[in-house]
């Protein structure tokens, strides 16, 4: 558009100045040619030389910040959330009941704060070791305990920091309102002697070009099902965005703070066998098996199929690994692929 109306400009500046040689107008002709290449040079967006591993986003700086796990409550007393909309990668999937929480993946980018922090699981713990997080719960059940305890993965725990590192709010009542800033994250590794510089392996993205050409069936509204209308999770797909909304019922998914909403580039729904192991509904969740899936993206969704591939689920279609559009990925762990629905499935 800029180029069009240097070129509008330009042409009324030589009829106004009433050139009318050919030998003239061909040298204002050239002189302009030259001008908007070089104008094209100045306003084309610069290629930036690196990219965060957890998105395919450029950045001018190699980043070498390593990422952070963060259980944080889904409970219906506990939203909206905090910082959730800055996550590179959100796993959300049961505890107990229908209750589902979410693992939030951080390290592009750093929120202030983050929460409501809540327990943790031993899949919980799995799923953050495949990206080597330093991870951040407040509790935990009697398998992730002894897991923590003996050293499975560099961690905090709000149950030997609750009051320091870990702040209760005041507008919400426990277990719904434990919240600890970045600045406190950075602190507590330093106090454990945990290191926070070595960057996770980088996923797989698409080009632009190849984001671009995606295939497969239209698919901008989905809905994943957790067995309660509470936890019941809804995306609709913004084609002027280009990226995907996510809403409990009618409740768009926002930060407490900012208002701004969880916007989504990739959204890979991965069926997994879970058990019930005990009275209070703990389960067990077989993540290392592989199986079907769904991967959503620009609109559209394919099967997939699945991998558990150094602790990251990993998602592949006629057998050759996918790739994410570049952006922001939500994982929807399920016990049944039919839990998924979409506009060709209705």
């Amino acid at each position: 558009m800029r180029k069009k109306w240097i070129a509008v400009l330009a042409a009324a500046i030589v009829l106004t100045a009433g050139c009318s040689s050919k030998e003239t107008e061909k040298k204002e002709a050239t002189e302009h040619k030259e001008k908007e290449i070089e104008v094209d040079e100045v306003v084309a967006p610069e290629e930036l030389p690196y990219q965060f591993p957890l998105t395919g986003v450029g950045t001018a700086e190699e980043s070498s910040d390593r990422a952070v796990a963060v259980v944080v409550n889904n409970h219906p007393k506990a939203r909206p959330q905090s910082g959730l909309h800055k996550a590179d990668v959100v796993h959300e999937v049961l505890a107990e009941g229908d209750v589902t929480r979410f693992v939030a993946i951080f390290q592009s980018e750093k929120p202030e704060k983050i929460g409501p922090v809540r327990s943790a699981r031993e899949y919980f713990i799995g799923l953050a070791s495949g990206f080597d997080s330093f991870f951040i719960a407040h509790g935990y059940s009697p398998e992730a305990k002894e897991m923590l305890e003996r050293g499975a993965i560099d961690n905090i725990n709000g149950m030997q920091y609750d009051g320091t590192l870990f702040k209760r709010a005041d507008f919400r009542k426990a277990p719904h309102n434990s919240y600890i800033t970045y600045k406190n994250i950075v602190k507590g590794a330093e106090t454990r002697g945990y290191a926070l510089d070595e960057a996770p392996a980088p996923a797989v993205f698409l080009s632009s070009e190849e984001a671009g050409q995606l295939e497969g069936t239209p698919a901008e509204e989905f809905m994943v099902k957790y067995g309660s209308p509470s936890f019941d999770a809804i995306y609709e797909y913004d084609t002027a965005e280009q990226k995907y909304h996510r809403f409990n019922g009618s409740e768009e998914t926002v930060d407490l703070e900012t208002k701004d909403p969880v916007l989504l580039d990739n959204i890979l729904v991965v069926q997994m066998d879970h058990q019930v192991i005990d009275s209070a509904g703990r389960r067990v969740i077989d993540m290392d098996s592989g199986g079907k899936g769904y991967l959503f993206q620009k609109g559209k969704v394919n099967e997939i199929q699945w991998k558990n591939e150094a602790g990251r689920i990993t998602p592949y279609k006629d057998g050759v690994k996918a790739g994410f559009v570049p952006g922001k990925t939500w994982i929807n762990i399920v016990p049944s692929i039919s839990d998924v629905s979409f506009d060709s499935q209705q």
